[in-house]
């Protein structure tokens, strides 16, 4: 079950163009910056989202070098 939200994320962000990429890459940074701050002050509740956030950053990262490296590829 968790292997189908995943898959659905992922395909989410392969939908996405580069500047929504970007954008999702700037407002999960900026999560994980107030998540990181709730955690060190003992507010955050699901310590676990940390981890979520930043898997979510290394696959939009991830799709976005993958694009420029085909572009690449392809204007060569």
């Amino acid at each position: 079950m968790a292997n189908l939200k995943l898959r659905e994320a992922r395909e989410q962000l392969r939908n996405m163009n580069n500047e929504e990429l970007v954008n999702e890459v700037a407002a999960q940074r900026a999560n994980l910056y107030h998540m990181r701050r709730k955690s060190a002050m003992r507010q955050l509740e699901d310590t676990a989202a940390i981890h979520t956030a930043r898997k979510q950053i290394a696959r939009a990262l991830t799709i976005l070098r993958e694009r420029e490296l085909t572009a690449k590829k392809e204007g060569n």
